[in-house]
């Protein structure tokens, strides 16, 4: 099969894919060297520009802001210390804090101290005279007047009165009240035994007869019929209700739908699924199959076949352009560069080099030569107008004559005048 479609693959490789992957690889080509020549490149330039920026601009700003945001700092800390806490703080030290330690030592304790003397004494005194108008008297008259008294008064009246009361006390409860209490228990122990006791027997005997005979068999009579009632009819009843309710509910909410889904819904979804959706899914599934396998894979295999061989081709003729280019324009001017534009070029940078030399030294000369006739000239102009004005003006005066003295260190005598100042040019001329 791939041997009867080579023939058609490989036409439609050259005549529609082969642009395309010629297209594709001038694009991938242009976009790798635009990345190379122009992105990575501008990228690079900006990051360094961004590193240049930062170093020395951005970082040296950011120091001078931090750095000046410091020292504004340090100024209104001093400020504010200057301002809000030395004041303060030197008016507590220096006055504040002396001047209270001083009251406090020479004023406030001292009058302290006399004020609590003062007062220790007042109340020293105070105490004297409240003791002398307020206790010392009563004292004495408790102890000098009321003690002896009370003493006196219960020795001779109170504990004889005491004991004449006692007697009589004694003899009554002896002889007048124990006789009568013993006949109020024996009249009360005869009440209670005659009278009390056989009427409370009486009364429990009514109490039980009527609980036994008249309260129990009604109320055993009732817990009988509750019994009974709870028994065999209420809780036949509730089971009743509790077996029916629910199928009931059940009747009515729930069995319909059920027979709903089991003998309408499942069989006719099993029938669907059986008979319907199986039958197209394999269909389907079959149809996928054979449509992947009998026309997508050829139809892969051709388009990667014919991309692979338009990539081929493509690059045989881009390999053919470039030996085309590599042969027809950089090798003959490499060539041209290397055999003649460099020998030319040394050419004339050793004649540049040797011109240069010798314009050079024929400045200097030309420079040399034109100083000396323009010094030479200037030395003739100098002298002729010297001799012109001597001609007319005569000699100039000269300085009078001054004692020679002795030079320090030596047995020559120096003269009356210094030598007059020649230039070197002048000495040359």
């Amino acid at each position: 099969m791939y041997a009867v479609v080579r023939i058609p693959v490989r036409i439609l490789a050259v005549v529609v894919v082969l642009p395309v992957r010629v297209v594709w690889d001038l694009l991938a080509l242009g976009a790798r060297a635009v990345y190379r020549r122009a992105l990575r490149p501008a990228g690079d330039a900006v990051g360094r520009a961004c590193a240049w920026l930062r170093r020395y601009l951005l970082a040296p700003v950011g120091h001078a802001l931090a750095w000046l945001a410091r020292g504004a700092g340090l100024v209104l800390e001093w400020a504010a210390l200057a301002v809000f806490y030395w004041p303060w703080a030197g008016l507590w030290r220096y006055a504040l804090a002396p001047a209270g330690g001083a009251l406090w030592r020479w004023v406030l304790v001292p009058l302290g101290q006399g004020v609590a003397l003062l007062a220790r004494g007042t109340a020293v005194a105070l105490g004297w005279l409240a003791k002398a108008l307020f206790v010392w008297p009563w004292a004495a008259l408790w102890r000098h007047l009321l003690v002896p008294g009370g003493a006196a008064l219960y020795r001779y009246l109170l504990r004889p009165a005491g004991q004449g009361l006692a007697w009589v006390v004694l003899a009554l409860v002896r002889y007048l009240l124990k006789p009568a209490g013993a006949g109020v228990v024996w009249a009360v122990n005869a009440v209670w035994r005659y009278l009390l006791k056989p009427a409370g027997a009486a009364v429990v005997w009514t109490v039980g007869a009527v609980w036994r005979y008249l309260l129990v068999p009604p109320a055993r009579g009732a817990d009988w019929l509750v019994r009974a009632l709870y028994r065999y009819v209420l809780t036949p009843a509730g089971h009743a209700l509790v077996w029916f309710l629910p199928r009931a509910l059940a009747a009515v909410f729930v069995w319909p739908w059920a027979a709903l889904w089991r003998y309408v819904l499942v069989p006719a979804a099993t029938g669907a699924h059986r008979y319907l959706l199986a039958p197209l899914g394999h269909g389907a599934a079959r149809l996928a199959r054979g449509l992947y396998r009998h026309v997508l894979t050829p139809l892969g295999h051709f388009a990667a076949s014919t991309w692979r061989l338009a990539g081929r081709v493509s690059r045989a003729l881009g390999r053919g352009l470039l030996r085309l280019w590599r042969g027809c324009v950089a090798r003959p001017s490499a060539w041209v560069y290397r055999q003649v534009a460099t020998p030319a070029g040394h050419l004339v940078r050793e004649v540049w080099r040797t011109s240069r030399s010798a314009a050079r030294l024929v400045w200097r000369t030309s420079r040399t030569a034109a100083g000396e006739v323009w010094h030479t000239a200037r030395s003739a102009v100098r002298d002729a107008r010297a001799g012109v004005r001597q001609a007319l003006f005569g000699t100039p005066p000269r300085e009078p004559a001054r004692s020679r003295a002795r030079t320090l260190g030596s047995k020559t005598a120096a003269g009356n005048t210094p030598a007059p100042e020649i230039s070197l040019r002048e000495q040359q001329g």
